[in-house]
C-alpha cells in the first residue's frame, strides 16, 4: 500500500494548497493538467464527486530541489469551501505517461561573431 501511495505522488508535486488533497483529488488534478499539457491548452474545467473548478496551464517550468516540471494552478470549489492549488507535473510522471518535455524555446537567435 505504501508503494502505491508513493507512486501516485510521483505524478504531481504540490507547491501550495489551501484545501486538503485526497488521493482522488490529486488524481483528478493530474488528469486535468496532463490533458491541458498534451493539448497545449491554457485552461480547462475539472469536476469530481465533491469538487468543481478550473485548472490553468501556467506555461512555466517549476522546480523544487531536483523535481521539475510544467506548472499548473487550480481554483476549486469543494464541500468545505473554495481553495487554490498550485502544482507541477513531474518529469517522471510525464515520462510514465509517455510524454517527453519539449526542449526550451530560445528567446533570441544566436549569432556567430
Amino acid at each position: 500500500m505504501a508503494e502505491s501511495a508513493a507512486s501516485r505522488w510521483t505524478l504531481i508535486s504540490v507547491l501550495f494548497s489551501s484545501v486538503t488533497l485526497s488521493a482522488s483529488l490529486a488524481a483528478t488534478l493530474h488528469e486535468a493538467a496532463l490533458d491541458l499539457y498534451r493539448r497545449d491548452q491554457p485552461t480547462g474545467q475539472v469536476a469530481g464527486e465533491l469538487v468543481t473548478g478550473r485548472v490553468v496551464n501556467l506555461r512555466k517550468t517549476f522546480q523544487i530541489g531536483s523535481i521539475t516540471g510544467p506548472g499548473f494552478e487550480a481554483r476549486l470549489e469543494t464541500e468545505r469551501g473554495s481553495g487554490l492549488v498550485r502544482y507541477l507535473l513531474t518529469r517522471q510522471g510525464l515520462e510514465l505517461s509517455g510524454i517527453h518535455e519539449p526542449p526550451p524555446v530560445r528567446s533570441r537567435p544566436r549569432y556567430l561573431n
